[in-house]
């Protein structure tokens, strides 16, 4: 698979004194899951989910183009699929209504990251880690590596593909964490982030920690970490539907000054 990578041509960059990080999370895509607009009022299928991911990306690009952007931060994993197996369940055996043959959706995905990370790779340098999430631990594990092996020998993206629940990344006086949220308590992070990376936590000022999972947006500064959860491009299926879980179906990304710290948040909302 090494060898057979595709050859990307490097691409040079010129710095700029007022550049900023663009940190892009399509949070719980939930590739495969099937939800009907007669008993939701909401469809979504793989090809919607396939849809949403390019253009809010894209929307995002171009809401962020008047900004000076040096390096893109791409948050993977998070629930990308919704299950785990050809029983069509999650990691834990819970049933779900899906849309397609699990082989197939697997292959959408890793198109559509793909795709998705070539175009940023023509904006700026690319860091890609994977947050395991709990509809798809092992084979969104597996797609990740995937990407990863993909882009091997591009010059232009690195990745951070381990199986850690938690990732870190600094950028300038940043520092941003990112986990799927179905873990360690929301409390918990702070110090988790002050213990897993004491050198980056020296050295920064500004820390924020981007959680998933919950479909919905929450945000809240715990002493002077900042911890806020993502809203989903995902439909509301028949489970959620009937437990009154409807939220606003998003994806958003953010925009961090390397001296100031989080500038912006951009929502793209279907």
């Amino acid at each position: 698979m090494l060898q057979a990578a595709p050859v990307y041509p490097k691409l040079n960059r010129q710095q700029s004194k007022d550049s900023h990080l663009l940190v892009i999370d399509p949070a719980d895509i939930h590739i495969d899951k099937l939800a009907t607009a007669f008993e939701t009022g909401d469809a979504y299928d793989v090809e919607i989910a396939s849809k949403r991911v390019h253009e809010g990306v894209q929307g995002i690009l171009d809401k962020t183009s008047s900004f000076n952007i040096d390096q893109i931060l791409f948050i993977g994993g998070n629930d990308i699929l919704h299950t785990d197996n050809a029983k069509r369940t999650t990691t834990s055996n819970t049933p779900q209504d899906t849309d397609g043959m699990w082989y197939e959706n697997y292959l959408t995905a890793k198109d559509v990251i793909v795709e998705v990370l070539e175009k940023l790779i023509t904006v700026a340098d690319v860091h890609y880690i994977h947050c395991p999430s709990n509809h798809d631990y092992v084979s969104g594990f597996f797609l990740s590596d995937v990407i990863k092996t993909w882009f091997h020998k591009n010059e232009n993206i690195t990745f951070d593909c381990s199986i850690a629940h938690r990732k870190y990344f600094r950028y300038g006086t940043n520092l941003i964490g990112a986990t799927h949220g179905d873990g360690a308590k929301q409390n918990d992070l702070p110090l988790l982030m002050a213990e897993e990376t004491p050198e980056d936590w020296a050295k920064t000022k500004h820390r924020h920690i981007y959680t998933h999972h919950v479909h919905h947006k929450t945000s809240k500064d715990i002493g002077k970490v900042n911890i806020e959860s993502l809203r989903s491009p995902s439909g509301t299926d028949s489970w959620h539907d009937r437990n009154g879980y409807r939220s606003i179906k998003a994806i958003e990304g953010f925009l961090h000054h390397p001296e100031h710290g989080q500038i912006a948040r951009i929502s793209h909302i279907f």
